[in-house]
């Protein structure tokens, strides 16, 4: 997966970077290292896109989870 857009909530990015790189560099490595395209398996029930294939984010969210648990950083 690869991160196309941020946002720093209270400088939280930037605080990281500073005083956490290690951490910082961990999670990153963690998102990159996510293949995306496994996820693409919840079905749209929106009339506007019926049927279309979407990411499932619940699913995403375990993976993630599931990376930091392996990782020891939760």
């Amino acid at each position: 997966m690869k991160i196309a857009q941020k946002y720093s909530h209270l400088n939280g990015e930037e605080y990281l970077i500073v005083h956490h790189k290690k951490l910082y560099d961990e999670i990153e490595s963690i998102i990159k290292n996510i293949d995306a395209d496994e996820f693409v398996n919840k079905k749209s029930k929106e009339k506007t896109m019926k049927g279309k294939m979407l990411y499932s984010p619940v699913n995403l969210n375990k993976e993630f989870d599931k990376k930091v648990q392996c990782k020891g950083l939760a």
